[in-house]
């Protein structure tokens, strides 16, 4: 099938290895992927500080670059929620209406579509797995609270078919790490005490390594780990599953300065 690889734009600026992992795991399993140079910004940024008019021209260039596609694959649960969930406030219309099932978040894709059962890759450590708002409560990627709906968790079910990863279970496998967005920059404080509280528990669990299925997630954590000291790596769901290990401690160091 032929797919059209949406790239977000912090990826694509900090994180280019998480595009590369996405792009080769879907080429792994047989589809024939494309990355539309015209491509840009979901929209989501605007759309969250209320910037509507900003919001529209992207949402609609969205459309127009890639409905022509047999599906739209993407790295992370925020962008691909905007644009399932929310386009309909910027006027995209029966284009958009036809396309949005279309376009889905990377581990469902994986787990809905190609219906992927067995990697071929080892990752032996225990690994805390951060579960992001929109992949929780937009996407419905995990089945990890009470008061969410009794259902599988994909992200978790692609996870343990890597041989000797183990999944820590956490305290609170629900909360926010803070991030939001433009949230926080308007509540740095509040931002700071949620992303502290993440930290926390995925230590006290024994996490070796954090992982997410959106790299803005995970950079905030990382930002914060950082400077409280803690060494902890980040990793996205994708470079796992396609095999990346972890850079050693003298490369962690570098890439901190």
């Amino acid at each position: 099938m032929r797919v059209g690889l949406f790239i977000p734009c912090y990826i694509d600026q900090f994180y280019p290895d998480v595009g590369m992992a996405t792009a080769e795991l879907l080429e792994r399993f047989g589809c024939q992927v494309e990355f539309p140079e015209g491509q840009s910004c979901c929209g989501q940024p605007m759309a969250n500080t209320g910037v509507t008019t900003a919001t529209a021209p992207l949402a609609k260039m969205f459309v127009e670059i890639f409905e022509s596609y047999d599906h739209v694959v993407c790295p992370s649960g925020s962008c691909v929620s905007m644009v399932r969930n929310h386009y309909e406030d910027y006027h995209c219309g029966p284009r958009w209406e036809a396309f949005k099932g279309r376009v889905w978040e990377l581990c469902e894709f994986l787990t809905d579509v190609l219906k992927v059962d067995h990697f071929d890759v080892s990752f032996p450590y225990r690994v805390g797995l951060h579960r992001s708002c929109h992949g929780l409560r937009e996407l419905r990627l995990d089945g990890c609270s009470e008061r969410m709906d009794a259902m599988p968790s994909k992200v978790e079910s692609l996870l343990r078919r890597v041989e000797g990863l183990q999944l820590v279970t956490l305290d609170r496998p629900d909360e926010c790490c803070g991030f939001g967005g433009t949230f926080a920059v308007q509540e740095l404080g509040v931002s700071i005490l949620m992303g502290k509280d993440r930290l926390e528990d995925h230590a006290k669990q024994g996490a070796q390594v954090i992982t997410a299925t959106d790299m803005s997630c995970l950079m905030h954590l990382e930002g914060l780990a950082r400077r409280l000291g803690n060494q902890v790596p980040f990793l996205h769901v994708a470079q796992i599953l396609a095999g990346r290990s972890l850079p050693s401690a003298s490369k962690v160091a570098e890439l901190r300065k």
